[in-house]
């Protein structure tokens, strides 16, 4: 299966040139002779991290975005994991995620749960009431989870216990806090023995410098790819998804989980 996943730099609070940056992106990626199957777009892209502004730049239930992303599937034939966009709801923002195949379909959508304090994200947005859960692309099943959700290992294991053989990570994961971005993901693959696929930004906005470095890890923890700190940049990779069932049984963490103790 293979991967285009994007490190862009979004134009905060300017929805429209965003949508224009990722179907620029999406048709120079898919002009290549050997296409992806998937691409991976990063955690707000449409509004960027904008969030005192969120009031008046969220859309209504993906009203804009989902029919975005649906038309460029179509078009091209390919699946998105749409990163995640402001969304207001009757009850307020959410920061939702969402999965387009390439019939141009809603695959699944997710609310993010875990808001980040330390950027004051509970004072902008609400949190999710539901669990992330496992979807299929092309037979295979996968998980996505939004940035802070990285910190939080049973939002994970949870999807691995599912069967997820992928977990996608969209995220505005800030410089500051780099070291725990590389090494939770790499947490992440090895005691889930999946691949972690990340679509992280770049830039600067409201003081916060954000970390680039989006990456593709495989089930035993090896880097795959990896983009810089600062420059935009499209990873382009296969997954040898086999990979993912000959980990489990080589080393069967799954079967010497003791849940009758934990």
């Amino acid at each position: 299966m293979r991967y285009g996943i994007c490190q862009i730099e979004l134009v905060p609070g300017n929805p429209n040139a965003n949508y224009e940056k990722i179907e620029q992106w999406t048709d120079m990626v898919m002009a290549q002779q050997d296409k992806p199957d998937i691409l991976v777009l990063p955690e707000m892209w449409t509004t960027a991290y904008a969030l005192s502004d969120l009031h008046h730049l969220a859309e209504k239930n993906l009203e804009k975005t989902l029919p975005f992303l649906k038309r460029l599937a179509k078009r091209h034939q390919v699946h998105f994991i749409g990163g995640s966009v402001a969304n207001q709801k009757n009850d307020g923002i959410y920061n939702t995620a969402l999965v387009v195949n390439k019939q141009g379909e809603l695959v699944y959508e997710y609310d993010k749960v875990h808001l980040v304090p330390m950027l004051n994200e509970p004072a902008y947005l609400q949190e999710g009431q539901t669990l992330a859960k496992v979807f299929e692309l092309d037979g295979i099943k996968m998980g996505i989870i939004i940035c802070y959700d990285l910190r939080f290992p049973e939002l994970t294991r949870a999807l691995a216990l599912e069967g997820a053989q992928v977990l996608h990570i969209v995220a505005e994961w800030p410089e500051a806090r780099t070291s725990h971005w590389q090494a939770l993901q790499a947490a992440r693959a090895i005691e889930n023995q999946c691949y972690v696929v990340s679509s992280n930004v770049i830039g600067t906005h409201d003081g916060v410098e954000f970390a680039g470095r989006s990456m593709v890890i495989d089930p035993l923890g090896k880097v795959l790819a990896k983009a810089p700190q600062q420059q935009e940049e499209t990873l382009t990779i296969n997954l040898q998804l086999t990979q993912v069932p000959q980990v489990r049984q080589d080393v069967p963490v799954f079967k010497s989980r003791r849940a009758d103790l934990y």
